[in-house]
């Protein structure tokens, strides 16, 4: 069992009144981009924990974590109200399978999410080993409304240090937004809009397709995928789709 540690959050970051991030300072092992751990509060006499993946790269001073507050939940509303100085408990040792050593050689690395499950998919590019991997980079996120397309300044960031090979490709769904394609991911990748909005088509010869999202996301843009012809890839039988539920 991983042990549990102490940790002190430093900064509280507000993107809208349900989203919010967290900078942590804590003792924790090694880790890779795209991988989680657990976050935990002491409540009467329960630990309440649930899983978060890093948003930073492993070599930053501290570890952040995206969240969205749910009303009724038994976290994310005292995870909310945490501010700098305030403690948790983080589980030391991370955990995941999402990350870049688990992929096959490739041409385009596309990076698929909605919501919280961007956060991941920053670590990575923030990281910056994908771009030492693949030639071009497609960072899709989804959200309802364009409020919640959060992390402009850094996404904006790796457009400036690489210019052409990253594309990054907003999607809203319940209004229309400035930049933003219209719709679900799935649907999109089924009629081609995506593919044409970014100028790359998805092939099992050239693409590595990471999904993160809710489990409703992830299987039908699995599925959508694997009619195109890809693959899902697993160590024993190398592919094209790595997926991971967000919940």
């Amino acid at each position: 069992m991983a042990a549990w540690v102490e940790g002190r959050v430093i900064e509280r970051i507000e993107w809208t009144p349900t989203l919010f991030s967290l900078r942590v300072e804590a003792e924790l092992a090694p880790y890779k981009a795209g991988q989680f751990t657990k976050l935990a509060l002491v409540q009467g006499d329960r630990r309440i924990q649930r899983a978060y993946s890093f948003v930073n790269p492993p070599s930053a001073p501290y570890h952040e974590f995206y969240f969205v507050e749910i009303p009724d939940g038994e976290l994310t509303p005292t995870l909310g109200s945490l501010q700098a100085g305030d403690t948790l408990l983080v589980q030391s040792q991370a955990t995941g399978f999402l990350t870049l050593d688990e992929l096959p050689p490739g041409r385009d690395l596309w990076l698929l999410s909605t919501g919280t499950a961007i956060g991941p998919f920053l670590s990575m590019l923030a990281d910056g080993e994908a771009f030492d991997s693949f030639e071009n980079l497609v960072l899709v996120h989804g959200g309802r409304k364009g409020e919640e397309l959060s992390y402009q300044p850094l996404i904006a960031s790796f457009t400036e240090q690489q210019g052409a090979r990253f594309r990054y490709v907003p999607f809203v769904s319940r209004e229309t937004w400035p930049d933003a394609m219209t719709g679900r991911i799935p649907a999109a990748i089924a009629n081609g809009q995506l593919q044409e909005r970014v100028g790359l088509g998805f092939s099992a010869e050239s693409s590595q397709v990471l999904i993160c999202g809710n489990p409703a996301m992830v299987k039908e843009t699995q599925q959508t995928l694997l009619a195109l012809g890809l693959a899902k890839n697993l160590r024993r039988a190398p592919g094209n789709i790595s997926a991971e539920n967000y919940w």
